[in-house]
């Protein structure tokens, strides 16, 4: 049974080689008590349509949620049944999690990078297929299309979940979405500016921010992972994340460009094609380590689990609603979610749909 409706985690996380993973990880994370199971789509093994049913079908109590897809990876009518196959086969579980992707490979699969605009015109398509509308001759920045129709009896709340890093985002959630999922290695500082630009977007359309489910994303890697796993999930995992937009992620931190551009200049991680975490030796994240400062790799949950539990529940004190534990299995998760019940602040009662505060 999912009774700690604030927490969540991502199956298949990272560099999985193997979807049949998330049959067993699903069940795992339900009798531990994990409120919420998020999919962060992949171009490999993690397609969204076909990993989020199989959440499905073997889940009956866990909130469910891809965090995220893209809206321009699909026809707007395959998105909506996505969404609208996953909400009767949960009861009302899934959330649709929606984000900009990388601008980097977006471009190189040929597709345009993804406007604010396209975003909020693809999100009032969505919520109007839900509802059984007919859209007629629709011509907007998400697209132009003749007519969009799924059912006329549908009457469907199914919500939508904004993956946002930079200000502009965040504001963009604060006025379309329902939920939002934040990003892991977020400093404190950033989490509040990333709390107040959401505010701004809500109250800039007469949105209570109180209405908006928030999720911070926290790398939990407790001393009770193994030494190289915790080398790739943490070194490897910021690494990649600097790869595909470092920019964004320092200017957020207010972290200093410089190091950066050392970053990117060095000839190690130059010679990766793919992601780093997915492709680095244990020599090669050894050596990354070396040029990522300290304070970078700070705001995640480290040490034993009591520790790693502490800084859970500290993270609702800074204003979330909930926590995803990034970065490591319900199995590795076991420890730290034992230790947190034990210090489990005094909380609303959240639904269990992961894009849904009441």
């Amino acid at each position: 049974m999912s009774d700690l409706t604030e927490l969540g985690f991502y199956t298949l996380a990272g560099p999985t080689r193997s979807a049949r993973d998330v049959v067993r990880e699903i069940p795992e994370a339900e009798a531990l008590g994990l409120g919420a199971g998020f999919l962060s789509e992949r171009f490999n093994v993690k397609e969204a349509g076909t990993v989020a049913g199989a959440m499905g079908a073997v889940s009956s109590t866990i909130g469910l949620a891809t965090a995220a897809t893209n809206h321009n990876t699909r026809h707007p009518l395959l998105t909506a049944s996505l969404a609208t196959s996953m909400h009767t086969l949960t009861g009302g579980r899934f959330a649709l999690g929606l984000g900009r992707g990388i601008e980097l490979r977006s471009r190189a699969i040929g597709l345009s990078p993804v406007t604010s605009a396209q975003l909020e015109d693809f999100a009032g398509l969505m919520r109007r297929l839900w509802k059984g509308e007919a859209i007629v001759g629709h011509d907007g920045p998400a697209g132009s299309y003749p007519y969009l129709h799924q059912e006329s009896y549908f009457d469907f709340d199914i919500p939508i979940v904004l993956v946002a890093i930079g200000p502009r985002t965040l504001e963009l959630a604060g006025r379309i979405a329902d939920g939002v999922v934040l990003h892991t290695y977020f400093s404190d500082q950033a989490l509040s500016t990333a709390l107040d630009a959401i505010a701004r977007g809500a109250k800039s359309v007469g949105r209570d921010p109180a209405s908006i489910r928030v999720w911070s994303v926290l790398a939990t890697i407790g001393d009770h992972i193994p030494d190289e796993a915790r080398l790739t999930r943490t070194v490897g995992r910021l690494a990649s994340y600097l790869q595909g937009y470092g920019d964004v992620l320092v200017s957020i931190n207010d972290w200093d460009p410089a190091v950066l551009a050392r970053f990117r200049a060095d000839p190690v991680v130059g010679s990766f094609l793919g992601a780093i975490d997915d492709r680095a030796t244990t020599e090669q994240l050894e050596h990354i380590a070396t040029l990522l400062p300290p304070e970078w790799l700070s705001a995640a949950a480290t040490g034993s689990p009591a520790r790693c539990a502490a800084e859970v529940a500290r993270q609702f004190g800074l204003g979330v609603s909930g926590v995803i534990l990034h970065g490591a299995t319900p199995a590795e998760l076991e420890p730290v979610v034992t230790a947190y019940r034990a210090v489990r602040p005094s909380l609303p009662a959240y639904p269990a749909n992961p894009g849904w505060v009441a």
